[in-house]
């Protein structure tokens, strides 16, 4: 145990080292929080006309690992006199490792910052068939399908790619990998309706470390097809909604060189969401939804997963369906 603890902190200090040089490739920084800010002035906009008699609305960005934290955005709401607020998650398919851990965080948070109970929370915890989000994604590969040379526009296989999880997750019930799938086929139905019926295939990409994660690695797929003859790849960021390192460094420059290595020599990859006016609409069409509907808790938020689970995933399920009892009506 203490030789595995010092191998750790080392791969961990390498780690640290080998992102800050991947931060330098991409300008010096993550543009996540820049794309969060206009996404969400879009998304008040919107709101603000489309349902006027709950204006002027507001938006709080809470990481969970950076600034600002989710402590200060709840900081910002008591002091602004807020009463109401929804918990919008932006990983639009549910994870217990994302969706699920920042949801403990608040429910951290809101426990040391607002004990009364000054703020009434409801929650969209997952969004990832949404019609409007559904069609923003296609239009986001249809417009690099009609960039290959059409030689190949009807044959280049598109690779869906998303964030991997380690199997001792999966193995607990985790949804996210019956969520991703679930955008992939309503994306590709979309697709199929605009005729486009190119092959494809979804792949997992960023895992680290020694644990057995998810498969095809996305990595691996891109040098088989390139091995079997294929020129052309279409990369779709199927689980972000906005550039970032594993988009605009692992998808773009790292696997970008796997690409190339592998004799691909027409690699495209589908524009992030970022502020793309049909995601804003669906952004704020998903908000409008949920308030007019009565701020609804969503039934597979209260559901455990099969395989065991945190004492703190228990009691934050717990306040989340209190806070669901205060939503419904008397």
């Amino acid at each position: 145990l203490p030789l595995q603890k010092v191998l750790g902190q080392l791969i961990a200090r390498r780690r640290v080292e080998k992102v800050k040089q991947q931060y330098m490739q991409i300008g010096g920084g993550s543009p996540i929080e820049k794309w969060t800010r206009a996404q969400g002035d879009g998304m008040v906009r919107l709101l603000d006309r489309s349902r006027p008699e709950t204006a002027p609305h507001r938006y709080y960005v809470g990481f969970r690992y950076t600034e600002p934290s989710m402590h200060e955005a709840v900081e910002r709401m008591l002091d602004d006199g807020v009463g109401r607020v929804i918990a919008f998650t932006q990983y639009q398919q549910y994870s217990g490792s994302t969706t699920g851990s920042n949801l403990n965080e608040l429910y951290r948070v809101q426990r040391r910052l607002d004990p009364d109970g000054q703020l009434q929370w409801s929650f969209i915890d997952r969004w990832g068939t949404h019609p409007k989000l559904v069609s923003a994604f296609a239009d986001r590969v249809e417009a690099q399908i009609w960039r290959l040379p059409e030689d190949v526009r009807r044959t280049t296989p598109i690779l869906f790619s998303a964030h991997s999880l380690p199997l001792n997750v999966v193995d607990r019930g985790d949804p996210y990998v019956a969520e991703v799938g679930g955008t992939v086929a309503y994306v590709v139905d979309e697709l199929r309706r605009r005729g486009i019926a190119n092959p494809y295939r979804l792949t997992w990409q960023s895992a680290v470390g020694p644990l057995r994660w998810l498969c095809p690695q996305t990595e691996a797929a891109i040098t088989s097809y390139g091995a079997r003859g294929f020129k052309s790849l279409v990369m779709v960021p199927i689980a972000f909604t906005s550039d970032h390192i594993e988009t605009l460094f692992e998808l773009d420059i790292e696997y970008g060189e796997v690409a190339e290595q592998a004799g691909i020599t027409h690699y495209l990859r589908a524009e992030a969401l970022n502020d793309y006016p049909p995601f804003i609409d669906a952004l704020a069409t998903i908000v409008k939804e949920h308030m007019d509907a009565g701020f609804p808790t969503s039934p597979q938020l209260l559901l455990p997963d099969p395989g065991e689970e945190s004492a703190q995933t228990a009691l934050t399920r717990q306040w989340i369906a209190d806070q669901a009892q205060r939503a419904s009506p008397r």
